[in-house]
């Protein structure tokens, strides 16, 4: 599966030459770069194209290569906290006093072990900074959490992410947008998948 993005104001802003060719034929993908590098960007990309909408400036194309692909969500764990909106949580009493009374992270954690996995089998998981407020061992778990949702549920999974545990982990397949390669594969030609999926 690969997005292949014609056209860009951000990224052509960013210096990235167009077309611009990612590889999502791995089911769990890690973005990496620094802050301002495009992560962010790429993922409201992938959402964009993955639901089908068009926006006045971006032209791509998604080629599925024949993968079903469910429902698809977009998490930013700082814009999305529960913790800013209790008020959801009205009709669930014990939910909403564990929001307000637990902690950032354990809100976090909560999220990975009991509100993704209800989401339908074969769902696209897009997250930014998902290990936002979580210790380094909260930062492995989440990890576990994420390989048994592609194991179990068949999750697609792309992370916008800091975390040198997430992205030094051999299940997950790494895009560098500083260096516009995936630092986990040979370079190549572009649209094969394994290959250098941004040039």
């Amino acid at each position: 599966m690969f997005l292949k993005v014609l056209s860009h104001p951000i990224f052509i802003n960013l210096n990235f030459h167009m077309p611009m060719i990612v590889d999502l034929s791995h089911p769990l993908i890690m973005l990496e770069g620094e802050n301002g590098s495009g992560k962010s960007t790429l993922l409201h990309t992938l959402y964009l194209a993955l639901k089908g909408e068009q926006v006045d400036g971006f032209a791509y194309k998604l080629d599925t290569r024949g993968v079903e692909l469910g429902r698809v969500l977009l998490f930013d764990a700082e814009q999305h906290n529960p913790r800013n909106s209790p008020e959801l949580f009205d009709d669930d009493p014990a939910m909403k006093e564990f929001i307000t009374t637990a902690s950032h992270g354990q809100v976090m954690l909560s999220l990975f072990s009991n509100t993704f996995p209800t989401l339908p089998d074969g769902s696209v998981l897009l997250l930014d900074e998902p290990e936002m407020a979580l210790s380094q061992t909260n930062q492995r778990r989440i990890l576990k959490m994420l390989k048994e949702l592609v194991d179990q549920k068949n999750f697609r999974i792309i992370a916008a992410t800091h975390s040198p545990h997430l992205l030094a982990a051999p299940e997950t397949y790494v895009i560098n947008l500083d260096r516009h390669v995936n630092r986990n594969v040979t370079t190549g030609p572009m649209g094969v998948e394994g290959a250098s999926t941004i040039q």
